[in-house]
């Protein structure tokens, strides 16, 4: 078993559940949120009010952290939604800034101006996450660019020793939207690739936050097949695909949503089970909460906490359901206390 530090250990342990499962809910949607919110009332993005931001997450955080063992919020807009959440429940705070510059090629990260490390730690959070977009398909340039990026946050984080989540985001170098067929075939490439890179020691990361290696609208014999006859694989070959990116990984992962449905994101998950693939839970933010925007946008925060404690608890207690039987604990990579370092 690998050896982790004392605060890393607490890190981890303080977003996971007893089992060392990690089911927690994802609220770091910044840009996309404010759009979605603004588009359904009618108005420019940049007009939606910060109060209206916030007031989404602490909702989504109230009602969420009682059933999640962790919550990731974003420093801009979720400090209050931090202060609401359930007794017990962990913090990731996020380090980068939402979106990527068009103007420069690669969607090359950038971090939050006034930010650390330390400030994040500061400002109560448990772990550290940071979304990267990376296909080992771009310039090998930018990669490398990218690569010692993740270095630097990685060191800052072991100085710090507080725990590292990196996710990763595939995109296509080409610039099509990666959602079409021809993405779909190279998906389990840029997401194995991708997990074999960030895996190693040298970036310092902990637990990578990886995608789904496939796209179950293109999967024939899917329950989210599109059914249209264009597919990227069959599911027999999509559960070979679960199977080599979790083979490449030698760190803990955990699935994030990408914004599918909520029934398309069990279903993915019960493909991981079935595939045998030993994932330690899942950050999941869209799907859970997503069909509550225009609840929100048209009735307010109190029309989101109804929805919330109705439809929105369902979809925490089911995706729950799949990982108590599918999800395998972090520590079966780090050990327990006996594996602390010194």
């Amino acid at each position: 078993m690998m050896k982790i530090s004392e605060g890393k250990l607490k890190s981890l342990e303080a977003v996971s559940n007893e089992k060392g499962v990690i089911t927690a809910a994802a609220m770091d949607q910044r840009g996309s949120l404010q759009k979605s919110i603004a588009k359904e009332r009618g108005i420019k993005a940049d007009e939606l009010p910060r109060e209206e931001m916030e007031a989404f997450k602490i909702e989504v955080s109230k009602a969420l952290t009682p059933h999640a063992s962790a919550i990731l919020l974003d420093p801009e807009f979720g400090l209050p939604a931090s202060k609401v959440r359930a007794e017990g429940t962990g913090l990731l705070l996020a380090y980068e800034v939402t979106g990527y510059d068009n103007a420069i090629p690669g969607r090359m990260p950038q971090l939050l101006p006034d930010y650390s490390v330390k400030k994040l730690k500061e400002d109560g959070g448990d772990c550290v996450k940071l979304l990267l977009y990376y296909t080992p398909f771009d310039d090998p340039k930018i990669n490398k660019e990218k690569q010692e990026f993740i270095k630097r946050i990685g060191d800052e984080c072991i100085q710090e020793d507080i725990a590292f989540f990196l996710e990763p985001v595939g995109y296509d170098p080409k610039g099509g939207d990666g959602k079409d067929v021809e993405y779909a075939k190279i998906k389990p490439q840029v997401v194995e690739q991708t997990i074999q890179e960030f895996t190693q020691d040298q970036y310092g990361v902990d637990v990578l936050k990886v995608e789904i290696p496939v796209n179950m609208k293109y999967t024939k014999g899917a329950r989210s097949f599109n059914g249209d006859g264009e597919f990227a694989y069959t599911l027999e070959e999509a559960m070979g695909f679960y199977r080599k990116a979790a083979e490449a990984a030698t760190k803990p992962f955990i699935y994030l949503s990408a914004g599918v449905s909520n029934a398309e994101f069990l279903e993915n998950l019960e493909a991981a089970h079935d595939a045998g693939v030993n994932f330690a839970g899942v950050l999941c933010g869209r799907a859970t909460w997503k069909e509550g925007i225009p609840v929100f946008a048209k009735g307010g925060a109190k029309a989101l906490a109804d929805w919330l404690q109705d439809e929105g608890i369902r979809n925490i207690q089911a995706l729950n359901a799949v990982l108590e039987k599918s999800a395998k604990p972090w520590f079966q990579i780090y050990g327990g206390r006996e594996q602390v370092t010194s």
